[in-house]
């Protein structure tokens, strides 16, 4: 259970359009958000959020000075930014467009127009990463917990990483693709695996198929976290030997319930 609420939460709105941005306070403002600080560029949101840290910032793709992918990037370069949620509603829809967004600590990618169950998700999503919930198991000590994390981002690892730590798991080692993943699994023994699929020098598929054919693990539970939407692609990874698969951006409490299925049913 949760200790803080909508409410609580505090917001900074990066929309250039005076009127895209009222429509979106006024979205808000309905699911209980109370405290909205706006910003119209880039520059403007970085300096604001210098002075105070927002709970969470909700921006448009294009700014006047930069697009929503150098502000993340601006905003995971420093570190008293790089933790906070970040929201993208946008009218773009090219896979190619939105891909890069995801891996760096999206909560949510919501479109123009939204409707209010994504945007009361997505800030759900928020107090879930600000307030986190421990995960419970049977078969298992969490905090003795040992997982491997696999993503060539930085700010995916470390969106990831922070998930686990706020469930309670202690030990984390992370890898920068699947050659690095083989690397820590000849030398180090893990209760699970969480491998990004699209990676250079080997992917998250082969590294599935190196722990499946190659060594012959067959019980190590694998969780494959992708944004990848072509079904045959789905499919081969399914075949490969994945316990579960999850989109990104994904939901902490979906990653709680998956990894309690997968650990528990292992």
């Amino acid at each position: 259970m949760n200790n803080i609420d909508v409410g609580d939460l505090s917001i900074l709105l990066v929309e250039p359009s005076l009127t895209q941005s009222k429509v979106i306070q006024n979205h808000l403002v309905t699911e209980g958000v109370t405290k909205i600080e706006v910003a119209s560029s880039g520059k403007e949101a970085l300096e604001m959020m210098v002075k105070y840290l927002p709970d969470l910032v909700v921006s448009s793709m294009y700014l006047p000075d930069m697009c929503a992918t150098e502000l993340i990037a601006a905003m995971r370069d420093e570190e008293a930014l790089e933790g906070i949620p970040f929201m993208l509603v946008s009218s773009e829809n090219r896979f190619d467009v939105l891909d890069p967004v995801c891996p760096s600590g999206v909560v949510a990618v919501l479109p123009k127009p939204f409707c209010h169950d994504d945007l009361s998700r997505a800030l759900r999503i928020t107090i879930e990463l600000i307030d986190p919930e421990e995960i419970s198991l049977d078969l298992y000590d969490v905090e003795s917990l040992r997982i491997l994390v696999v993503d060539d981002s930085s700010a995916a690892r470390k969106y990831v990483s922070r998930i686990l730590k706020g469930m309670g798991i202690g030990h984390i080692v992370e890898a920068v693709n699947g050659r690095e993943g083989v690397d820590a699994l000849s030398n180090s023994k893990f209760d699970l695996i969480v491998t990004d699929y699209n990676m250079p020098e080997m992917d998250g598929g082969q590294l599935v198929e190196w722990v499946r054919q190659e060594i012959g693990n067959t019980f190590i539970p694998i969780l494959m976290i992708t944004s990848e939407a072509n079904e045959s692609t789905l499919a081969h990874i399914q075949q490969a030997g994945v316990s579960a698969i999850c989109n990104k951006p994904f939901d902490p409490k979906n990653v709680r319930e998956i990894i309690y299925r997968v650990l528990e049913d292992a």
